[in-house]
């Protein structure tokens, strides 16, 4: 498909970038700045990430998102210092992908995890009375062990997301599914392991990217510029700035990942935890 020409979107690069665990809000915020670059018809799109992964179904929204743009827009992914699990299949919705030579990465795969409090609500003498429409409708309660049977229906559900995982980045990176296999056990490795298994294509900077970018679609290194597409910050945090903004950037990242940990508990999860 070739879109009506814009003259200042032909000239210039998209820059989207995505930071922190992948969630819902995540998704929202990629989904809209995604429908500005169709919108703007930007011809090429740098997206920049920097994430450890996140939930399964938002990272698979970007992902389609991102391939529904590949007959419009040319894009090239560049890892940052972690792009890890969902972060990796995100990044698969690019055409190409830059890493640096040291970027964590990998970590490709299913977790879930719940938490197991009954040995101490025995001690302080609580328990719960649960009346339940199914057997498993309380799997991964917190008061109490997993049956075998439970084990197995998880077992199967992480299975079936972990194809689905795989499948996609063999599909995206044209790797054999075993292939593929043989690296997608959770591991984490770096962006240069990422090169010599094919997950990548380069190593570089998101300069470096950016730069080969502007190649791709027949545009002047030295002289392209990227605009980064975001919701436009509160007048007020553009107002203060500086270190007070600084400050509040680090304890809303905090509290994040403390929001996300509650609420993605007992969720299959694309994502990588140190």
């Amino acid at each position: 498909m070739v879109w009506p020409f814009n003259p200042k979107a032909s000239k210039q690069i998209a820059r989207i970038e995505i930071t922190g665990v992948i969630a819902s809000e995540t998704r929202k915020q990629v989904l809209k700045a995604l429908d500005k670059v169709e919108q703007k018809k930007y011809r090429a799109l740098l997206l920049r990430i920097d994430s450890p992964g996140g939930t399964v179904g938002d990272s698979q929204e970007i992902y389609q998102a991102l391939r529904r743009l590949h007959d419009k827009v040319k894009i090239v992914a560049s890892f940052g210092n972690i792009s890890a699990s969902g972060g990796v299949y995100i990044g698969m919705g690019a055409q190409h992908i830059v890493a640096n030579p040291g970027t964590i990465t990998g970590s490709i795969g299913v977790i879930i995890r719940g938490n197991n409090l009954e040995r101490l609500l025995d001690k302080i003498g609580i328990s719960f009375k649960v009346v339940k429409s199914g057997p498993y409708k309380d799997i991964l309660s917190f008061d109490r062990e997993l049956t075998s049977e439970e084990q197995g229906i998880l077992q199967e559900m992480i299975d079936i997301s972990y194809q689905q995982f795989v499948q996609t980045v063999a599909q995206s990176r044209n790797l054999p599914l075993e292939t593929v296999k043989t690296f997608a056990d959770g591991r984490i490795f770096t962006g240069e392991q990422a090169l010599e298994l094919g997950v990548i294509d380069r190593l570089g900077t998101e300069e470096d990217a950016r730069r080969w970018l502007a190649e791709l679609v027949g545009l002047a290194p030295d002289k392209t510029k990227c605009q980064t597409i975001e919701e436009p910050k509160p007048l007020l945090n553009r107002i203060l700035g500086g270190r007070r903004s600084q400050t509040k950037s680090s304890l809303g990242a905090a509290l994040n990942w403390v929001e996300f940990e509650l609420a993605t508990n007992n969720q299959p999860l694309w994502l990588y935890r140190p």
